[in-house]
């Protein structure tokens, strides 16, 4: 496109299509009237999620028109915001039932399988099927990274992380002895395949997913205090024994890939610009221009908050961490208490067993790929956060009829 190279999710376009040709030949048909009306009413900052999310495709395609590298910013609008808030717009009409909770599940774990299954060839063999810059690493690496499908090793990371929260949460709340038979071999086998990526940050983003899980389902107290445990433990280790495993906090920079220089020129970049930042997919260009110059290996700041700082200053800062909090606030409403009405629907609906299977499934999945921006890259430029949202906020707010079902 204009003498330019993007990778761009060309099957997702598709399916995406034929989902607004069906919902235009389905209001065409026979116009639905709106059920927003009829839907379970958000309190507080959890019937926020919506606008925040136009908010956030606003601001970015306004802060075009001051960005330093508007091709980066104009492809990152109109080929993934744009389009994933469609895929939000289709997502939050559907009505969850169990049976369509079901396929979806088995969807997401045939897809993982297949991606470990092509995975485990590709480290078998010793040949990627994508990315030099990959093939390129693994040939002067002790290890072999691999990314099957997927174009980055910590993209594919991240799905089979997801993959396995969702399994983990179905086993958990699961009552059926042969089910969690099934669901123990199935994550097995992902967690092998996670271990062929080795993303760290995919990793993380599981310990995260899965911590969520156990909070919800047995106690958050203990889950803190695991935590805490595990943290402090780390220090310890990194104190006492850094030596043995080579850890040498003064190469941080190094040992991290180069995330060190890039979260601390990511802190310059909106230190320089903090009110409106560079403007809409600058880092890169502006890294190189104002940091380390041309040469610079990588440019991209791999740390979603650092990225939306350095781009959008302190306004998109904010919109962005009152997303994540309306997000949250919405996912995990009333889990702290008995929801009657939807057990037949989604899930169990025993106050021991905490909240029902899919809503804890969802928020602990959308905890996972929060985190993983965190130590990587991807929030609303991953199909797959907009999807959760939706989902996680119809089944939060169902309208009364599909509650009553």
């Amino acid at each position: 496109l204009g003498g330019e190279e993007a990778n761009l999710l060309l099957p997702l376009y598709l399916v995406l299509a034929a989902g607004i040709v069906a919902s235009a030949w389905r209001q065409w048909q026979a116009p639905a009237v709106s059920d927003e009306n009829d839907r379970a009413t958000p309190s507080g900052i959890a019937g926020w999620p919506r606008p925040l999310l136009a908010i956030s495709v606003v601001l970015f395609a306004l802060g075009l028109f001051w960005s330093d590298d508007r091709s980066t910013g104009l492809q990152n609008l109109c080929f993934f915001l744009v389009p994933f808030a469609l895929v939000f717009a289709l997502m939050l009409d559907v009505k969850w039932t169990r049976e369509r909770l079901r396929t979806v599940l088995i969807v997401v774990v045939v897809m993982a399988l297949v991606c470990a299954l092509i995975g485990f060839a590709e480290f078998h063999w010793r040949h990627l099927l994508w990315n030099e810059t990959v093939i390129r690493t693994n040939d002067f690496n002790v290890y072999f990274r691999v990314n099957s499908l997927f174009w980055d090793p910590n993209v594919y990371g991240r799905y089979l992380s997801l993959a396995i929260t969702v399994v983990a949460a179905t086993l958990i709340w699961s009552r059926n002895r042969r089910e969690m038979l099934i669901l123990c071999a199935v994550a097995a086998v992902l967690w092998l395949a996670l271990i062929t990526t080795f993303s760290q940050s995919s990793f993380i983003a599981l310990l995260a997913g899965l911590a969520v899980l156990v909070a919800l389902r047995w106690s958050l107290r203990w889950v803190l205090l695991g935590t805490g445990a595990l943290v402090i433990g780390a220090i310890v280790f990194a104190t006492v024994a850094g030596d043995v495993v080579k850890l040498d906090l003064s190469r941080i920079n190094a040992q991290s890939a180069g995330r060190a220089n890039l979260i601390e020129g990511g802190i310059d970049l909106f230190q320089n610009r903090p009110i409106f930042g560079y403007g809409s997919g600058a880092f890169s260009e502006a890294f190189r221009d104002e940091i380390a110059g041309q040469n610079a290996p990588v440019t991209e700041s791999h740390t979603e908050p650092v990225t939306v700082a350095a781009e959008l200053g302190v306004v998109g800062l904010a919109i962005y961490f009152a997303l994540i909090a309306s997000a949250i606030a919405a996912l995990g409403a009333g889990m702290r208490r008995v929801m009657p009405g939807l057990g037949a629907a989604f899930g169990t609906n025993d106050p021991k067993r905490g909240p029902p299977a899919a809503r804890a499934a969802v928020l602990a999945a959308f905890i996972a790929v929060l985190v993983h921006t965190i130590t990587y890259a991807g929030f609303l430029d991953d199909p797959v956060t907009w999807v959760l949202i939706a989902i996680g906020y119809s089944l939060a707010f169902p309208c009364r009829a599909t509650s009553a079902a």
